[in-house]
């Protein structure tokens, strides 16, 4: 049921009371019976109404706008008051003819006209019965009918089944005024005292929000009992329709009441945070749309970024997505899009600078010389990306610093030493809680530009766990066809990193993922001889320790032979490491002493030496005599740099077995059993006995049992011991050797050769044997490095036997 009003169409329409109306005329039981038993004239006036149906006993205002409409209900007011009222088939007809009217109607009388100042005429007219066009008479002025009467048949079920349709229509239609606030309460009233149901029924159909058509059905059923069923059908869909409307009026109301909430709290926080001097949420936004205006980004990235912002402006500031967004949007304003730092292309002074912080390192320093002078002919090159690989303490990472001042670039590291979740190079998604860019994006947004120099220190310590490869992310990040569109997972977006000059450092290539090397232009850095390292402690360590102690070299002086005798007592290394906090010990003796005013040899002696630092620990990485039997010097490589090492061998009463010992691995193993068989093959060659080898167990034997060691480079060291084991020969002083043997004798090459040849200068070898492959190894070695040294390329065993091995027996051979 619809809010009664008057409704301003040309022939006359209401479907409701009007709420101002000062009375609700009810037909009463006498009325109907009245209207019942009068005569229906032969002829009437037809009017005919747009958009409604009047239903018998039903009272409404019409507006009448039509010619032919005013001067019928004119003609028909000063007569008998007595119309036929049919609805029109389509409203905008605006000249109905007999096709275009229903043939069913009510007959109605004029109770009022009135004349309104627009110049239309509203009628209150009230239904009386139903009737049926028989036939038209005349059109003009108005269109007049001879009518006949359609009788209301009456329920035909049973009585109280049709009472409890009426008290259902009642029911339903005080709770259509109760829940529809359009409604005037006046009409629960008229409800509750219509005494006629068919009156009620009629009065229900007239006043429900119906189409003309479904009304015009209701009119034209002639049974009592259907047309109040039909009524019931249709206020039950009204009602649910009500209950609809009122739940999403409620759920629209609760959400709007909710938001008028949150917007006073939010504008109270406004005011306070103002109050207190702190900046509001929307000078927040604001504040970041005008620094986004000044950086260098493209035209995707400024996309990207509005619609970011856009999304944090519709967020609610008390949800937790807020601050994540917020914190989305800082990074994305404090990265470096598009902004680099000036290159120095002054190559001398590149070349100054990296002589003066470190020693040697040639080829890096020639490397990175290169790359300035191709750079400065070539704005645009892409940054090479190195690996400088070699032991510990040689200056790998303290020469991505100087690379850097002689760039003229910021200088970042990265370690990755242990790092085992991908996360870390990637950064995470922005769904997770405590989300955050990888350290690469960090790192650049840290640097503020986006050419840093960039060391990623300890490359092959990179671990793998459930949590990804890190090393498979890098692969991404070092390959120079892929990192200018470097994916970070927080940022959502492709980061330029093809000007970054990527410098990782290694202590081994063989833990580094075979993809990720071959990205990556290896540069081996090598250790540092006696000498080297003499002029790196004079020149760098010893002021720097001074410094950090607050001291000058007033306070204390080490010479050069005070410094050769702490490399060779102290140190056993490649780099200077170890030597620096020697150094830093001897510092804080002259330190210890000034503080507390002591007396002190300000010029350092050996005994000052031997007083701080102890008695001399690395005495046995020298050479040992050669008045034994079956003892060799072997050469050997380790992540801390070259090494000497002996290779034992000794004879005992048995059956021709051989035992190896000394912590060895497989491939070392396997080298002395290749020994040991190319000696029984070849007994007469060397001049041995065949029976003594069934005679004796061999014990062979590499001191340091406590350190692993393997590899095939010692395998002409067991040769030779053994040989000189089974003919009692003595071994030529001062010698050395590496290289692997086979089955059939030859000698093959190794690696390491630089680091090996250094261990020997330090152990005080004058001679070393090495395989003839070798030659181009030795050939790339500096001659300072080589000073000194004298070195034999062989090519079979039978050569090594005869340059090692001397004429001579050794004192108290045994006889064999």
């Amino acid at each position: 049921m619809a809010k009664s009003k008057y409704t301003n169409l040309d022939s006359l329409s209401f479907q409701e009371f009007d709420e101002n109306s000062e009375l609700i005329p009810l037909m009463t039981t006498e009325d109907e019976k009245e209207i019942n038993n009068e005569s229906l004239p032969e002829t009437l006036p037809i009017l005919s109404l747009r958009n409604t149906v009047l239903f018998p006993g039903v009272v409404i205002p019409i507006t009448a706008g039509r010619d032919k409409s005013i001067k019928l209900i004119n003609d028909a007011n000063q007569g008998s008051k007595v119309i036929g009222v049919v609805s029109q088939k389509d409203e905008m007809v605006e000249n109905p003819s007999v096709n275009d009217i229903h043939s069913t109607g009510t007959v109605a009388k004029i109770l009022k006209v009135l004349k309104m100042p627009d110049g239309n005429t509203t009628v209150i007219i009230q239904g009386k019965k139903r009737f049926q066009i028989a036939e038209i008479i005349t059109e003009d002025p108005y269109m007049n009918a001879t009518v006949r009467a359609v009788p209301e048949s009456g329920p035909t079920s049973d009585p109280v089944e049709f009472d409890a349709v009426i008290e259902s229509i009642k029911d339903l239609a005080l709770q259509i005024i109760k829940e529809n606030p359009n409604i005037p309460s006046e009409a629960a009233f008229a409800i509750k005292n219509i005494e006629s149901n068919s009156f009620l029924v009629n009065f229900v159909s007239s006043n429900m929000n119906l189409s003309v058509k479904d009304k015009q059905e209701l009119l034209e059923t002639n049974n009592l009992e259907d047309r109040a069923l039909a009524t019931l059908k249709h206020m039950r869909i009204e009602v649910q329709k009500l209950e609809l409307k009122q739940d999403i009026q409620s759920k629209v109301q609760s959400d709007l009441n909710q938001q008028q909430r949150e917007y006073y709290l939010h504008q109270q926080m406004k005011t306070i945070q103002e109050e207190l001097g702190g900046t509001s949420y929307e000078a927040e936004i604001e504040e970041m749309r005008a620094k986004s205006k000044k950086k260098k980004w493209d035209e995707k990235v400024a996309k990207h970024f509005e619609m970011e912002l856009a999304k944090l402006q519709r967020l609610n500031p008390q949800v937790a997505e807020f601050s994540i967004q917020r914190n989305y949007l800082d990074l994305f304003l404090g990265l470096p899009w598009n902004d680099y730092s000036k290159d120095l292309f002054d190559l001398k002074r590149a070349k100054r600078i990296l002589d003066r912080d470190h020693h040697g390192l040639d080829d890096v320093k020639r490397r990175i010389i290169e790359y300035l002078a191709v750079l400065k002919l070539r704005n645009d090159m892409k940054s090479p990306i190195l690996c400088l690989y070699g032991p510990p303490g040689v200056g790998k990472t303290s020469l991505g610093k100087s690379i850097a001042e002689a760039l003229g670039r910021e200088y970042i590291r990265m370690s990755l030493g242990g790092l085992r979740d991908e996360a870390e190079i990637r950064g995470h998604r922005k769904t997770y809680i405590g989300a955050m860019p990888g350290r690469i994006i960090q790192s650049i947004k840290k640097a503020g530009t986006s050419n840093p120099v960039f060391v990623l220190d300890e490359i092959d310590k990179l671990s793998v766990s459930h949590q990804g490869d890190p090393s498979s992310a890098m692969l991404e990040v070092l390959d120079p066809e892929q990192n200018s569109e470097f994916y970070d997972n927080f940022l959502e977006m492709g980061y330029d990193l093809s000007k970054v000059m990527f410098i990782a450092t290694a202590n081994s290539l063989s833990t580094i993922q075979p993809a990720l090397l071959d990205r990556m232009e290896v540069i081996n850095v090598t250790g540092y001889t006696i000498e080297e390292k003499i002029e790196i402690a004079k020149k760098h360590l010893l002021p720097k320790q001074l410094k950090e102690h607050g001291l000058t070299t007033e306070h204390l002086k080490i010479a050069k032979p005070q410094l050769e005798k702490i490399v060779e007592g102290y140190t056993r290394e490649s780099g200077v490491r170890g030597l620096e906090k020697k150094i830093a010990k001897m510092v804080r003796y002259a330190a210890k002493n000034i503080a507390m005013d002591e007396n002190y040899a300000i010029k350092v002696n050996n005994e000052t030496i031997v007083e701080v630092l102890g008695s001399p620990k690395m005495e046995r990485d020298k050479y040992e005599n050669n008045e034994v039997a079956g003892v060799v010097t072997g050469l050997a490589w380790t992540r801390v740099g070259g090494d000497i090492l002996f290779i034992e061998s000794i004879l005992s009463k048995g059956k021709g077995n051989l035992t190896i010992t000394g912590n060895l691995g497989k491939v070392m193993k396997e080298s002395a059993t290749i020994a040991m068989e190319y000696i029984k093959a070849n007994a007469n060659k060397f001049g041995i006995n065949p029976e003594i080898l069934d005679k004796y167990n061999v014990h062979l034997h590499v001191p340091e049992g406590a350190t692993p060691k393997d590899g095939p480079s010692a395998g002409i060291t067991m040769l030779t011991s053994l040989v000189s084991l089974f003919t009692q020969r003595k071994v030529k002083k001062s010698i050395a050797m590496t290289g692997e043997i086979t089955l059939r004798g030859k000698v093959l090459p190794v690696g390491g050769i630089k680091e090996k040849i250094l261990a020997a200068k330090r152990a005080k070898i004058k001679e070393i044997i090495l395989c003839e492959d070798n030659k181009a190894d030795i050939n790339e070695i500096k001659a300072d490095y080589l000073k000194g040294l004298k070195f034999h390329f062989v090519k079979d065993m039978s050569e090594v036997i005869d340059i090692a091995l001397t004429k001579q027996l050794v004192a108290r051979a045994k006889k064999l």
